[in-house]
């Protein structure tokens, strides 16, 4: 028997600073993945996390 989709989906969330400064200290992108209730959240998410390219708490969007 297959098993159906859960509701709890895998994101990727991308730091925004890092992918718009040309001119950092790094060359790379912070990313975190996690988890979402695709029912209770079915937008793309924004939250703030530490990067570590950036030294600093950013927001975090959710890509593909």
């Amino acid at each position: 028997m297959a098993k159906n989709k859960g509701t709890r989906i895998l994101i990727t969330l991308e730091c925004t600073e890092c992918r718009l400064n040309v001119n950092k200290r790094s060359a790379g992108v912070s990313r975190y993945l996690t988890q979402k209730n695709r029912r209770n959240n079915p937008e793309r998410i924004e939250l703030k996390k530490y990067c570590s390219h950036c030294n600093r708490t950013t927001i975090h969007k959710e890509i593909k």
